[in-house]
């Protein structure tokens, strides 16, 4: 078995240890005995999403968001429906907002791809520190860190979670992130899967059944480190 894992625009998004969401799902596939091929594509690269298993698209700046969203409407009907077909995409804080309609900055509306029925409006006060969430897909809590100047509104879309600690979409929303087919939306800096295995063996599971058509079980890794960690943020900023 072989997943191939698309990291986008590395050279552009690249905030907050997002190549260590890529080493995270490539060192989970090798550790279970199955192959991982990892393609970066930096700016102005021609992507062909038919051959990509999962993708990331990671947080960069505003500048840098204009210049991805710019490079991707070149590929956007491609990327479109290569997520109505069940691609999976990790899509984090910048990332997350180009899927939606627009980013109403505090000096322009940047168009976003359109993916997703949401949309951002900047504030002066920026959401920034630790933050927890409780996500009906997992047994234990999301742990990460948020930094954002947008507010994301996503309407009735399934949020990823419940904010127990932190900001969230909006500040004042209570929910966190996005989940659509086989995406995963965020503000989750941190990085994300290390921090949280268990989001990192979802997307891998959901990667894994769409190529091979059929539901494949990932053995069980020792995850008390990180555990344990996790605990230890939760104690930290719930006590």
């Amino acid at each position: 078995m072989k997943l191939k894992i698309g990291h986008l625009y590395p050279d552009l998004l690249n905030l907050y240890g997002d190549r260590g969401n890529i080493q995270c799902l490539r060192k989970r596939l090798e550790w279970r005995g199955i192959k991982a091929e990892v393609a970066a594509y930096p700016s102005g690269s021609s992507i062909d999403f038919e051959s990509l298993d999962l993708i990331l698209l990671g947080g960069g700046s505003d500048r840098e968001q204009q210049l991805v969203c710019q490079y991707l409407k070149q590929t956007e009907r491609e990327l479109k429906d290569w997520v109505s077909d069940g691609g999976v995409l990790l899509a984090v804080c910048g990332g997350y907002q180009l899927l939606g309609n627009y980013y109403q900055t505090e000096r322009e509306k940047l168009e976003g791809l359109g993916i997703l029925d949401i949309y951002t409006k900047w504030e002066p006060k920026r959401l920034v520190g630790n933050i927890i969430l409780d996500s009906p897909l997992f047994s234990r809590p999301i742990v990460g860190f948020e930094n954002h100047g947008g507010r994301t509104f996503i309407g009735d879309y399934e949020p990823l979670g419940k904010v127990r600690n932190g900001y969230g979409n909006t500040q004042d929303s209570g929910y966190e992130g996005v989940v659509y087919k086989n995406v995963i939306a965020t503000y989750l800096h941190g990085p994300l899967l290390p921090k949280n295995p268990q989001i990192c063996d979802e997307l891998l599971k959901r990667a894994l059944a769409r190529k091979y058509r059929q539901e494949i079980p990932l053995e069980p890794l020792d995850d008390s480190l990180e555990q344990m960690a996790g605990d230890t943020i939760v104690k930290r900023f719930e006590s």
